[in-house]
């Protein structure tokens, strides 16, 4: 009775190897497929209502799907895309009012999608999947080398066309120059970030030294407002930050100003610049210019332009960016 088990055993044995061999990769791909379009959760979600605004032409956040923006313009709709200089909450409540205002008064529904990097920005204004959007100076000089960026108008900021990149340490840090921060901890913004990634490390290579070897550690916050923070809580030693908003949050947030203080200032270099892509339709460049240049002579525009610090927006020359690109030449950027 044994042997004859031991019989079938060895007869079902290969069977059983080939629907093992048959039935592993089927389950493999399956686990692919699952990890694949398993949903990721944002990490700070938006919310957009403008329901107490009905009379004004409504602000909708693009989609994440696919490439994420229609690469078919639909004359209808004013895309618009804004970088995070801003986490993406501040980023949302500082541009909202004005691009709603810019949608009711050019009779369109404005699209605004938001990116964590400079780069992805860059990449929708080259792929001409927005009309316009708000850059930082660096990456506006990058994709005016890449593919012919070009400035449309720039915030006059407290009288001035120009801002700084501010090196930030804790309130009781015994630091006063780049020079103590040797072997501590440093945070960037973004890699395409004047104020908070290449200034810093233009001063670095003045010193003869790179982050990797002057900081015993360095990383990326992907927005200005994170890297103060940072530095509030002590997460990190030091941090490069725009001035402009650095500036901004102290006086909405004192708290800041407490916990943090300036020990550097580099710069000027020009403001951070809003930019179209090369291509855009004339007609359309002619009326973003015009809303631009005209919105603080409006009632409406004066209050929300005072929110954002901005007195007015102006045209800019290419030269005002001369400075970053020369440092980018001496880093070999």
């Amino acid at each position: 009775m044994g042997r004859a088990r031991l019989r079938v055993v060895q007869n079902i044995l290969p069977q059983v190897r080939f629907w093992l061999m048959m039935l592993v990769p089927v389950i493999a791909i399956i686990i692919a497929v699952f990890l694949i379009i398993k949903p990721v959760q944002p990490q700070d979600a938006i919310e957009i209502s403008l329901d107490e605004r009905s009379q004004v032409a409504p602000l909708q956040p693009l989609s994440e799907t696919g490439l994420g923006i229609d690469v078919q313009p639909d004359p209808n709709i004013l895309r618009v895309a804004i970088s995070g200089v801003l986490s993406p909450s501040l980023t949302l409540q500082s541009y909202q009012e004005l691009l709603t205002f810019l949608g009711q008064r050019l009779g369109r529904q404005v699209n605004m999608t938001l990116k964590p990097t400079y780069a992805e920005i860059n990449d929708l204004i080259r792929g001409e999947r927005v009309d316009v959007a708000f850059v930082c100076s660096l990456a506006y000089v990058e994709g005016n080398e890449d593919f012919g960026m070009e400035l449309l108008v720039a915030p006059q900021m407290y009288g001035q066309t120009v801002y700084y990149s501010y090196l930030i340490v804790p309130q009781d840090s015994p630091g006063t120059s780049l020079k103590d921060l040797q072997g501590y901890s440093f945070a960037f913004t973004d890699p395409l970030s004047n104020s908070g990634h290449l200034a810093p490390t233009y001063q670095l290579l003045l010193l003869g030294e790179t982050p990797a070897s002057f900081f015993s550690k360095h990383f990326y916050t992907y927005s200005h407002d994170n890297s103060i923070l940072a530095v509030a809580d002590k997460l990190v030693d030091g941090a490069a930050v725009d001035s402009l908003v650095y500036e901004q949050l102290v006086v909405s947030n004192p708290e800041f100003g407490l916990k943090t203080k300036v020990i550097a200032r580099w710069g000027p270099y020009g403001i951070p610049p809003v930019v179209i892509n090369p291509m855009l339709d004339a007609g359309l460049k002619q009326q973003l210019r015009e809303f631009f240049l005209d919105v603080h002579t409006l009632d409406e525009g004066k209050g929300i332009l005072r929110s954002l610090a901005i007195d007015r927006f102006m045209i800019i020359s290419p030269d005002s960016y001369d400075s970053i690109r020369e440092m980018k030449k001496e880093l070999g950027w």
